[in-house]
């Protein structure tokens, strides 16, 4: 059965209120464009690097505004609604970075905590440690809808590849890749990472993307992309700024893609045995 899927491209701000707001303003776009499954990006609720000022206006999932505006547009639209990740508070003082999938009648489908957290110093000085303030997740699912089997990823999920071929072998035929990727690291390998995952697993990947530059400075690289499993991609938006791009996702595909190189079916179980190198005076037993 194939589908309309969407991505809502967004440039988040630091009140969780005005991004809620412009969700709704482009997922209703995205609707109006015949989209049945809509994916908004990483942090939909809010960007901000001020810890403290995050904080005050942080809410549990039962009173997230973020959270109540994606289940209500799900059942408005009768849409898949997926908010790509939002900061949840946590009873422990910690943050969850955690994605939602809602039903067309509202209801929370499937949670997802993103797994892999970005502690990294680039070389242009941006320094991250998202493990401070963030509490990892420990569970990968792959959720079977009407129209497809789905796997979740958030953001930097995206650079460990075990993660997706977990959820190929389990069965996933599109994998879910929201995020608000740095404009240096973006530069450098966005769309290779995503043509990649979709390509080694035979799935359709689907990333909303952050875009452009925000109220707390920092700038996010942008181009949110659909690509199919042989690695083409459907579409694309651009570097700053919001966007809807909608394409046609057409599962049977996986199929085809399996068939033609069906790796997933030729991996073999291997060990890895270290050992040492050409030494002075001769050559290691």
């Amino acid at each position: 059965m194939s589908f309309k899927a969407a991505i809502v491209q967004m440039c988040s701000g630091v009140d969780p209120v005005k991004n809620a707001a412009a969700m709704a303003r482009l997922v209703r776009e995205a609707a109006g464009q015949g989209a049945t499954y809509v994916q908004t990006p990483e942090m939909t609720g809010m960007l901000q690097r001020d810890r403290t000022a995050a904080r005050a206006v942080l809410a549990d999932e039962a009173h997230d505004i973020i959270v109540k505006t994606g289940s209500e547009l799900a059942r408005e639209l009768g849409i898949h609604m997926h908010v790509g990740s939002t900061a949840i508070a946590l009873a422990d003082g910690k943050i969850a970075n955690r994605g939602f999938l809602f039903g067309p009648d509202g209801r929370i489908l499937n949670r997802y905590d993103k797994i892999h957290m970005f502690d990294v110093d680039l070389d242009n000085g941006e320094s991250w440690r998202e493990s401070a303030a963030y509490t990892a997740g420990s569970e990968a699912r792959v959720l079977s809808l009407p129209f497809a089997e789905m796997g979740f990823a958030i953001c930097y999920d995206v650079r460990f590849p075990a993660l997706f071929r977990a959820q190929a072998m389990a069965g996933a035929e599109v994998m879910t890749v929201p995020a608000a990727f740095t404009k240096q690291t973006g530069e450098a390998h966005w769309e290779i990472l995503l043509r990649a995952r979709a390509i080694e697993n035979g799935v359709f990947v689907i990333a909303a993307a952050q875009a452009g530059r925000h109220e707390d400075g920092r700038e996010t690289f942008g181009h949110s992309m659909i690509i199919d499993p042989w690695g083409t991609v459907l579409a694309s938006a651009g570097a700053t700024g919001e966007a809807v791009i909608v394409a046609e996702i057409d599962p049977s595909a996986v199929k085809a893609a399996h068939d033609k190189i069906p790796n997933l079916r030729n991996g073999r179980e291997f060990s890895v045995e270290k050992i040492a190198g050409a030494i002075a005076g001769g050559v290691a037993a």
